[in-house]
């Protein structure tokens, strides 16, 4: 595996999604670094969180049509998307493992993980009344 070299701009990166919990998308991580770094370009930003993703370091969502989310939460759980406004929120539910086994019947080979995404409308958009469950 090719060693990649010590970047200030990366670590920030790192550390600005491991204090941040909203899955923030690449365009947010940007505003949130320029402050600390302002002549950073949206690129660098890109190709950071794609390698800090690559590297297994952070989760990269990919749950709807708009833009990518970050996630620093690497560990086994789920999600919740709200087709509305686009957040990607955790879920705090046990990993149903159950999954992997009932899934191991219709599968060519083992299974040893699965995700799991649920969909819906937020509570603060249900909260705007324009929408219904």
């Amino acid at each position: 595996m090719k060693t990649v070299k010590y970047s200030r701009q990366r670590e920030a990166i790192r550390e600005f999604l491991m204090g941040n919990t909203s899955h923030p998308t690449a365009d947010e991580v940007y505003a949130a670094i320029r402050r600390q770094f302002p002549s950073i370009s949206l690129g660098t930003v890109y190709r950071n969180l794609n390698l800090l993703s690559e590297s297994g370091e952070i989760k990269k969502l990919s749950y709807t049509t708009g833009p990518d989310h970050f996630d620093y939460d690497t560990s086994r759980h789920y999600h919740f998307v709200c087709r509305e406004c686009g957040r990607v929120y955790d879920m705090p539910l046990e990993s149903i493992e159950a999954v992997n086994r009932a899934a191991e019947e219709y599968a060519p080979g083992a299974v040893d993980s699965h995700e799991l995404v649920f969909y819906g409308v937020c509570n603060a958009c249900l909260g705007r009344g324009t929408i219904s469950a």
